[in-house]
């Protein structure tokens, strides 16, 4: 996940409230769906400013992320527990195996270099029977993924990958899914929820 991403996640931190206003009726689904599981150990992967660490209720958590501009905010957070932050890329993981119950995954996925390694460390990390919990954005696989594609260029300078689609995730082995959310307008925005097996 170490790419020039981490750049422009430095330099950018500050942007991200708007971002988490814009998307937040996904994550208050997502931290509704999040608390509903019994307490355990919880990885979010790009914790980025750390706006969702007050959210997980009863949960141990710990988030990782490769920009430490993004870090240096996220361990101002108020939390009602402590909670462990580090410098540390999501396709190359040093948790032992089975690490975690819970594995949080939010408008991560099309921005690191390669989404496959990804799901396979968080896979590899996962405890059998924990649950992933994916947000992110999905092309439509219709008329309208030409939106996608038109504003791919426009994406790849912001670091990350416009063009995404459900299938390249629910290909990933050993993780079924549970439960899709899904949120308007046209389904673009997805709420996968996935149990490893």
């Amino acid at each position: 996940m170490k790419h020039s991403s981490e750049a422009f996640y430095n330099n950018f931190s500050f942007f991200y409230p708007l971002v988490d206003w814009f998307l937040k009726p996904q994550k208050r689904m997502l931290f509704e769906e999040v608390n509903q599981q019994p307490p355990g150990n919880l990885l979010e992967v790009g914790v980025g400013n750390g706006s969702h660490l007050a959210f997980y209720q009863e949960h141990d958590v710990t988030g990782i992320d490769t920009s430490e501009g993004m870090l240096k905010t996220a361990r101002k957070m108020s939390t009602s527990k402590p909670v462990q932050l580090l410098n540390m890329d999501g396709e190359a993981m040093v948790f032992a195996d089975a690490s975690f119950d819970y594995i949080v995954l939010s408008h991560v996925i099309a921005v690191v270099t390669n989404p496959h390694n990804l799901l396979g460390e968080v896979t590899r990390v996962l405890k059998s029977g924990g649950k992933l919990f994916v947000l992110n954005h999905f092309t439509p696989a219709n008329h309208l993924s030409i939106i996608d594609r038109l504003f791919s260029p426009v994406a790849r300078l912001l670091s990350f990958r416009s063009v995404f689609y459900l299938n390249d995730i629910k290909s990933a082995g050993r993780l079924r899914l549970l439960k899709q959310i899904e949120f308007k307008p046209a389904s673009y925005f997805k709420l996968l929820i996935f149990e490893k097996v």
